[in-house]
């Protein structure tokens, strides 16, 4: 989920009265030939596109919204049996209610059994320029409660190498801009090359997001990078965990 308010008004915690559901998403670990974690996508009750759930978001109750968006999709993966770690989207709006949204999600996690180690929360890149100081705060306290992070559309926006000078998240998500067509343009691979650079020595690890075609696959993998997410792999499925089919990992 992103979200389009950026400072949450005083009501901003109103009830959220709109049904709406998951779809998930796996990321692939091509080493070990195994799915790693689900990417937990909003979508209507029916599976509508995640738009229609949205436009009933409003700025009194957006902050809601988001709390019950992580909670949902925890109880969701838990009943669904999840066997790897799961993927949440944070919004820039949470960081102004860090004691409900992180405690509600600790909480739903310890009653889901899903270990909270397993819980990756996924801050975007462009979002990160909306309070700094206050989402290294926030990070830092999502780190301190034993779960891990990432940050999404990296190379999207303008700040991603300025946070992870200051915070180094479990991954990075590399852009779709970044990844189309990366094996027949120069421009994109350089720009790789010094993303991966950085982030071998940080020890943070890479997930190339929006792998669409053999190609892109080939060029990546060729380039060193183990963690995947994609329709090359397999698209979100709604309310349930799709596999991969294990002649990805002989191509």
């Amino acid at each position: 989920m992103k979200s389009r308010f950026n400072h949450p008004p005083p009501n901003s915690k109103g009830e959220v009265n709109f049904e709406f559901s998951f779809a998930f998403q796996p990321i692939v670990d091509i080493h070990n030939r195994e799915i790693i974690s689900y990417e937990a996508l909003v979508r209507g009750p029916r599976g509508e596109p995640s738009a229609t759930v949205f436009a009933q978001v409003t700025q009194n109750n957006f902050l809601k919204f988001d709390e019950v968006c992580r909670r949902k999709a925890i109880y969701l993966a838990s009943r669904l049996n999840i066997p790897s770690q799961l993927n949440l989207n944070l919004t820039a709006s949470s960081i102004y209610e860090v004691d409900m949204s992180i405690t509600a999600t600790f909480h739903a996690s310890i009653q889901s059994g899903i270990p909270i180690d397993n819980i990756i929360f996924e801050v975007v890149e462009s979002e990160s320029l909306i309070d700094h100081r206050n989402l290294l705060q926030y990070l830092q306290i999502i780190q301190d409660f034993g779960f891990k992070t990432a940050v999404d559309d990296f190379g999207a926006g303008h700040s991603g190498l300025k946070l992870i000078v200051q915070y180094q998240p479990n991954y990075i998500k590399l852009d779709r801009g970044l990844i189309r067509n990366i094996h027949h343009d120069y421009v994109r691979q350089s720009v790789f090359n010094g993303i991966a650079q950085i982030c071998r020595r940080l020890h943070i690890d890479i997930i190339a997001e929006g792998v669409e075609t053999a190609s892109e696959y080939h060029w990546l993998q060729e380039a060193g990078v183990r963690f995947f997410q994609g329709y090359f792999f397999a698209r979100p499925a709604f309310e349930s965990l799709p596999d991969v089919s294990h002649r990805i990992f002989n191509l």
